[in-house]
């Protein structure tokens, strides 16, 4: 270090003391102007739900004003319909221009007097009233009843055949469901068991060839749970007025079946087996008498017929060798032959549609979903009761 550089140990006299540095200046705090809150957003919520309001409103409107205007059709046309069945709606198929009508009827599914959708009626009811309405058209001359079912109940069935007879007897004025038009069965891929049943009245039957019939027979099912309960240590207890009060009962070992139990089932499901087949003999024979009367082409049961009723499946082409079906074709072909027999050359196909309205709407919203799990398995398994009789084909069981 340079000895110039260093300060003097003894400043001069009159030399003022060193002055210590000054502080740092603080720099001023920064004013945040205060925030300005916003005022709350007004909830819109009433708007949305007035304009909801509005739509069903609107859709009310639309519905009743059609429904008011179907009532002053059917009035003018001289038709009445009750206000407590089901509500038809007349739906072109086929426009030629005709003044004529064929009317289609359709059962699809399994046969059932169960409600088949929100409408609140079942399959019976709908076709019954299809027919009425048929009936009351004095414009349909024939229909077309378009099977394509595996069968189902047996009183369902039942119920269904009897008013196509009755509605192909000759018109009484005492009795409204007999209108004396022919009913032709237009059998689609499947018209088995208690799909044959309701075909068996009809004045004339049309299936594919490859069509899946026959099955004529009885079937009753139930399950014997007892060796399940078994296993888990559960006992039933059962306190009956009688010996037979429990039949069919799955909690009980076959053993304690009572002697005559299977006799009794046995002849209970014989006595319905001979009804089925009383059925196609009459509806059948019916059939081939009016049709060789008329010249129409037709073909009656072979003599053996109840060696084939045993609850095989037919195809169209075995069906139509055997007698239980008159002609093979499609469904223009049952057309043409209820025009032919008919008499009509001009005419529209028509079919008898459920008409829905705001408060079956609602209903189908509004519906709760039963609670538990669902698993689709890719079909619909058959709903089928336990001891309940059926008229179906094993081909929809398997």
């Amino acid at each position: 270090m340079d000895t110039n550089e260093l300060p003097p140990l003894n400043p001069p006299l009159g030399t003022p003391p060193p002055q210590p540095p000054p502080p740092p200046t603080v720099p001023p705090p920064v004013i945040v102007p205060p925030t300005q809150s916003r005022p709350p957003r007004k909830s819109r919520g009433w708007m949305v739900f007035a304009l909801i309001l509005l739509v069903l409103l609107g859709i009310s409107l639309l519905f009743n004003l059609g429904h008011f205007i179907s009532q002053l059709v059917s009035i003018g046309g001289g038709q009445s319909h009750t206000a407590t069945g089901p509500r038809l709606e007349e739906t072109v198929l086929e426009d030629n221009g005709g003044a004529s009508k064929i009317a289609v009827i359709s059962i699809e599914g399994i046969i059932s007097s169960r409600m088949i959708d929100q409408s609140g009626f079942g399959m019976v009811e709908v076709i019954k009233a299809q027919l009425q309405r048929a009936t009351e058209d004095d414009h349909v001359k024939a229909v077309i009843l378009k099977v394509d079912s595996p069968g189902g109940e047996v009183l369902a069935s039942d119920d269904i055949s009897r008013a196509i007879a009755e509605f192909q007897e000759d018109r009484d004025e005492k009795n409204e469901k007999q209108a004396g038009k022919p009913v032709i069965a237009s059998m689609g891929g499947l018209a088995a068991s208690g799909g044959y049943y309701v075909s068996a009245p009809c004045r004339l039957i049309v299936a594919n060839e490859l069509t899946i019939t026959g099955s004529i027979g009885v079937i009753m099912s139930t399950w014997n749970y007892r060796g399940l309960m078994d296993k888990v240590g559960v006992r039933p207890v059962t306190f009956k007025s009688g010996k037979f009060k429990d039949m069919l009962s799955g909690s009980r070992n076959p053993e304690e079946i009572p002697e005559g139990e299977r006799a009794m089932v046995q002849a209970f499901i014989d006595e319905t087996y001979g009804k089925f087949k009383s059925v196609v003999d009459k509806g059948r024979g019916s059939s081939a008498d009016k049709n060789k009367k008329a010249k129409h082409e037709h073909r009656a049961l072979v003599e053996n017929w109840r060696d084939y009723a045993d609850g095989r499946i037919l195809s169209g082409t075995e069906a139509h060798e055997l007698g239980f079906v008159d002609q093979v074709g499609d469904f223009d072909t049952a057309v043409d032959q209820a025009a032919e027999i008919a008499g009509i050359t001009k005419y529209n196909v028509v079919e008898y549609r459920l008409r829905y309205d705001l408060s079956d709407l609602l209903r189908m919203f509004g519906k709760s979903e039963s609670r538990g799990m669902k698993v689709d398995l890719g079909l619909e398994m058959p709903k089928l009761e336990a001891g309940r009789l059926y008229f179906l084909s094993p081909t929809y069981l398997h």
